[in-house]
């Protein structure tokens, strides 16, 4: 059995004038499950369209992606997107909503309009509060997100992932913005999902960051790969990153 839940063959995506080039220029990457994975790069190289490539928010002109060995396609993404969940640069909260609606906000997916139009259950509110409490925010659940610092909007995206219950998460980007002591809540989440066996790929900045948590690098220079392998010597190996 292929134990690769992510496989890029060739990937590329729309010529892009300004760059006089692809984003993604002959992308090829596998990924294991359980691998904690940081994507790196100076800014343009390619790491979030790669990222937002693999739940299907950046359309591929060549090439294959293949999530949990479906190849991707239009009439797969609804299946591919059960088993994967995102966190978007700065959050991507509904700043109006309390955390324990943001968190439920990650149901939608899997509930019909119909559904909707009742509210959540009860066990989905239960399973929202469980996570907030897991993650530290119980004592927040029913403030606005706009009330809550930047590290607690972080960790209620996080619950807002995990609720769908997903085998791999994409954090694009997680702790831009924040503060040392929020960089460090956001990644120890994110440490010790990948210690229970959760795939996690992150796009990340900060060599030190991603040589402490992260297990594989892989770097991007101008839309292709430049390193793939081991977090050891990042800094001393793509000290521009």
């Amino acid at each position: 059995m292929n134990d690769f839940v992510i496989e890029c063959h060739n990937l590329e995506t729309a010529y892009t004038t300004s760059l006089n080039r692809p984003i993604l220029n002959g992308i090829n990457c596998q990924i294991k499950q359980g691998e904690f994975v940081v994507l790196l790069g100076l800014n343009g190289a390619g790491k979030s369209t790669l990222l937002r490539s693999l739940i299907g928010l950046v359309p591929h002109t060549k090439g294959e992606i293949k999530i949990n060995g479906v190849t991707m396609t239009p009439r797969t993404l609804v299946q591919i997107r059960r088993h994967v969940g995102m966190i978007f640069q700065g959050g991507g909260l509904i700043r109006q909503l309390s955390a324990i609606d943001n968190v439920l906000c990650g149901r939608l997916g899997v509930r019909t309009t119909w559904q909707t139009l009742f509210g959540f259950p009860q066990r989905d509110r239960n399973l929202a509060m469980d996570l907030l409490a897991q993650l530290g925010l119980k004592e927040q659940a029913y403030q606005k997100t706009s009330q809550l610092s930047g590290g607690q909007q972080q960790r209620v995206a996080i619950a807002r992932a995990l609720i769908q219950s997903p085998q791999i998460l994409l954090a694009d980007e997680p702790i831009t913005g924040l503060d040392v002591v929020a960089c460090q809540q956001v990644m120890e989440t994110l440490s010790e999902l990948h210690q229970q066996g959760m795939t996690i790929v992150t796009v990340l900045h900060d060599l030190g960051i991603a040589a402490k948590y992260g297990q594989r690098a892989i770097v991007l220079e101008a839309g292709r790969i430049v390193y793939d392998g081991l977090c050891e010597n990042l800094q001393a190996q793509f000290a521009k990153c």
